[in-house]
């Protein structure tokens, strides 16, 4: 019986899959992480993965010139994204998905971090359920235009695009459902000269994940479930 597998592209050790896992292997799922600096994505087969993602990272879409890599996952989310595949992106993947869709891509002014709900609009009451209501997290400074073809799905005060899909299996998320509560701190470690620079103190923060991150892993797990089920039904 045929295994399904499932690539994600990560960009710093502690954005990973985090609540994603678990439903993934429940559906059978093999996961292969590649990691997008160290090993370069130019050897994936765009084509061959059941399903993509791309996970988020602290660099831009724009810095191709100074990370080359991320031309390459422009390069191989277009060839992927023209054959019409299961592709999910997570804030910089999300970012990448619509570089790749010929969408804008930019500084949107100032920083979004911390932990709020997104509206949910048009298709996303449906593709996004789960997830109504409960705050996630945001870590962005950059934001999207929504591809021509695609939908938006969810939006805050800050940044009205914070979702857009094509069909129920192409999903690009500009926020993490993802964050898992107890690898948390990671992200403030890693994170803590964006955090100073943005005045921004990580206990706040840290106060907000210890009240908000045991129910975002639930809803985000049962939302990563029922989108599997959206795409083995295609």
């Amino acid at each position: 019986m045929h295994s399904p597998t499932a690539v994600a592209i990560r960009h710093i050790a502690f954005e990973d899959l985090g609540s994603f896992a678990g439903p993934l292997e429940a559906a059978g799922y093999r996961i292969r992480y590649v990691d997008a600096a160290s090993e370069g994505v130019a050897a994936i087969d765009p084509l061959a993965p059941d399903l993509l993602v791309v996970l988020g990272g602290p660099v831009g879409v724009y810095d191709a010139a100074r990370y080359p890599f991320l031309a390459d996952e422009v390069a191989l989310l277009r060839r992927r994204l023209a054959a019409d595949l299961p592709t999910l992106g997570i804030c910089l993947g999300a970012q990448l998905m619509a570089a790749a869709l010929d969408a804008r891509v930019y500084a949107s002014g100032g920083k979004e971090i911390g932990w709020a709900p997104v509206t949910l609009r048009g298709e996303g009451a449906g593709l996004l359920a789960p997830l109504d209501g409960v705050p996630v997290l945001h870590w962005h400074g950059d934001t999207f235009e929504v591809p021509a073809g695609c939908t938006p799905l969810a939006s805050t005060a800050q940044t009205p695009n914070q979702a857009f899909a094509r069909g129920a299996h192409i999903l690009a998320l500009q926020f993490h459902p993802e964050v898992l509560g107890g690898g948390f701190e990671r992200w403030l470690v890693g994170h803590a000269a964006e955090l100073d620079a943005a005045g921004i103190d990580p206990r706040a923060l840290r106060d907000d994940a210890a009240r908000h991150a045991a129910p975002l892993e639930a809803a985000a797990g049962a939302w990563m479930g029922d989108w599997l089920q959206r795409i083995a039904r295609r």
